[in-house]
């Protein structure tokens, strides 16, 4: 199948299977919940993905009455949990916690993966993990994206750090590489906190990643913030997004996202009471500090907004990564 074709057909069954049906046929669960609830986290303990979950976890709780326990299971981009998530009961106590590399995008980097999205989840809420600053190394003298475009074509080797092959900041490259005539490498690490010290040392010529995890470098001038993912951020209100300097491809108004799924099959009275607690969870003040931290504006979304986002963006994060070519793992 050619390039071109593939992405088509990947575009297309993606956006055919997006809308998960919800077990209209399982027996209603009035009293759900009446008992310990179960959060998986795909990623390790102390970054987003466990934070947002003991945050809407806490909340949960409150509101309920019942424990909520978390579990971290990393490795493989979520897939580890999301393996053993798929053999869980569909009744409403186990829960995952993860991301949109998670339930998209592994899809093409993980060879013979043992699940699937659409067939064995259901996204109850999307939580937009917030816009992620593009920030240049101070040595690039670059106070624009267009400033750092001339920088990197009159430049011999121009490098920018990643958190990750396939990851939204690997895309970015691509597609700045494309549209510009570049040739930016891409180097990925495992991880932020070495590639922001890699950028504070002058040893790559900027970094895509989270807010928070570039603040250091942003508050001690050895990088400046250029451009944003998607929209601007109140925690860097002066900084324009992508599309605002005039990058075209519709990567950069993407939505990277924590998500809460239940198994499929799950009764419908509990994915909405379960989206309606997340919804109120999102307006808490624990879980607004968790945001805050992270230079997030936004918190969990209804369910039917999530289905909709899911819809409409998951054909273009398939396209996009196939477009890497990348060989799965």
């Amino acid at each position: 199948m050619s390039n071109i074709s593939r992405r088509h057909f990947i575009a297309v069954t993606a956006a055919a299977s997006a809308y998960p049906l919800i077990g209209g046929a399982a027996q209603a669960q009035t009293d759900w919940p009446n008992k310990q609830i179960k959060i998986i986290a795909g990623y390790p303990a102390g970054g987003q993905t466990d934070l947002f979950a003991r945050a809407y976890g806490e909340y949960i709780r409150t509101a309920t009455g019942q424990s909520v326990v978390v579990e971290n299971k990393a490795g493989a981009s979520g897939s580890v949990a999301a393996v053993e998530f798929k053999r869980a009961t569909p009744d409403g106590y186990t829960l995952m916690f993860t991301i949109s590399t998670t339930l998209i995008m592994n899809r093409l980097l993980i060879k013979d993966i043992a699940y699937d999205t659409d067939k064995d989840f259901i996204i109850v809420s999307i939580m937009p993990a917030g816009s992620l600053p593009f920030v240049a190394a101070e040595k690039t003298g670059a106070k624009t994206l267009d400033e750092f475009i001339a920088y990197a074509r009159k430049t011999e080797k121009v490098s920018i750090g990643t958190y990750g092959a396939g990851s939204y900041a690997h895309m970015a490259v691509n597609e700045m590489n494309k549209q510009y005539g570049t040739k930016i490498e891409a180097i990925h690490y495992r991880g932020e906190a070495p590639m922001w010290t890699d950028v504070a040392g002058g040893f790559i010529d900027g970094a895509h990643g989270s807010y928070g995890a570039a603040l250091s470098v942003l508050q001690s001038g050895r990088g400046r913030a250029l451009a944003v993912s998607r929209k601007r951020m109140s925690t860097l209100p002066d900084v324009p997004t992508f599309i605002e300097q005039g990058a075209k491809s519709p990567i950069f108004g993407l939505t990277g996202f924590q998500s809460c799924s239940v198994p499929m099959g799950t009764p419908r009275d509990i994915v909405m009471k379960l989206s309606n607690l997340l919804v109120e969870g999102g307006k808490s003040e624990k879980v607004q500090q968790v945001l805050k931290a992270y230079g997030v504006d936004e918190s969990a979304m209804t369910f039917e907004a999530t289905q909709k986002l899911y819809k409409d963006e998951a054909p273009l994060w398939l396209e996009a990564v196939a477009s890497l070519g990348l060989t799965p793992s």
